[in-house]
């Protein structure tokens, strides 16, 4: 896809990339270290986080003059949540699976190369994975992301077999031949897994959603420690989230 931006959107693009400055790792700029970050001078900068400080999609501290994300990302975000028909839907599919594993249950989406949590449902167990919504991850070390990769157009598929690839842990997968080779055995079970490959310790297993055209527009997973999660428990564990994720669909539109 060509990411060049249309004539006379420069100004609407720059505004996106200072709100894509703010990260997990960076919440808070001041004016200087950003206009540096983004190339751009610092009276542009100014301007344009004072058009977006208009809107509340960022605050500024006026004690220290630092800007973070404001309370109408928030509002955004709720909206894009809400609007989505498969986190409706999958939200009783998610405490159907806690209700009976006990342990973590997340809908992710695909967005960019990363899978993005949009809803989870906490397990019961005092040793448990806890994320977050709105937490991201590489697509192909997560069982979500390899689920949607399984069932991806080859296009998109090798968009991410590109990577980059991190080793993210010992048993992280980095090879795109390797990952390749597993999705045929994840169409025909249903459901990927992957284990510490993100987290030593952590296993999870994720199944896709499809759309009434069979795209993959979301996936559930179960995780938790290797220690419950074991391999002789993973079929057990693989049908019940392929089971919970194929009525998803269904409601979708999707029929095999």
């Amino acid at each position: 896809m060509d990411n060049k931006p249309y004539a006379g959107t420069q100004a609407v693009t720059r505004a996106i990339s200072v709100l894509n400055a703010f990260s997990d790792d960076q919440p808070e700029w001041n004016l200087t270290d950003l206009a540096k970050t983004l190339e751009l001078n610092r009276t542009t900068t100014y301007r344009l986080l004072t058009a977006l400080e208009s809107f509340d999609l960022v605050a500024r501290d006026p004690d220290t003059e630092r800007y973070r994300l404001g309370s109408g990302i928030i509002v955004l975000a709720g909206r894009a949540l809400r609007a989505n028909p498969a986190r409706s839907l999958g939200k009783p599919e998610l405490e159907k699976l806690v209700a009976v594993t006990g342990e973590t249950a997340t809908l992710e989406i695909l967005s960019g190369h990363e899978m993005l949590v949009i809803d989870e449902i906490l397990g019961d167990r005092l040793m448990r994975s806890a994320l977050s919504i709105g937490a991201r991850w590489p697509a192909f070390a997560a069982s979500t992301g390899n689920a949607v990769m399984a069932y991806l157009p080859a296009a998109e598929l090798e968009a991410i077999l590109q990577g980059p690839l991190p080793q993210l842990t010992s048993k992280t997968i980095t090879s795109p031949e390797a990952l390749r080779q597993r999705l045929p055995r994840i169409r025909e079970d249903g459901y990927a897994v992957v284990a510490e490959a993100l987290e030593p310790g952590f296993v999870a297993v994720g199944a896709p959603v499809c759309n009434y055209d069979g795209y993959p527009v979301a996936a559930i997973s179960l995780g938790g420690p290797t220690i419950r999660l074991t391999e002789a428990r993973i079929p057990e564990i693989g049908v019940l989230v392929r089971e919970a994720a194929a009525r998803i669909s269904k409601q979708l539109g999707y029929r095999p």
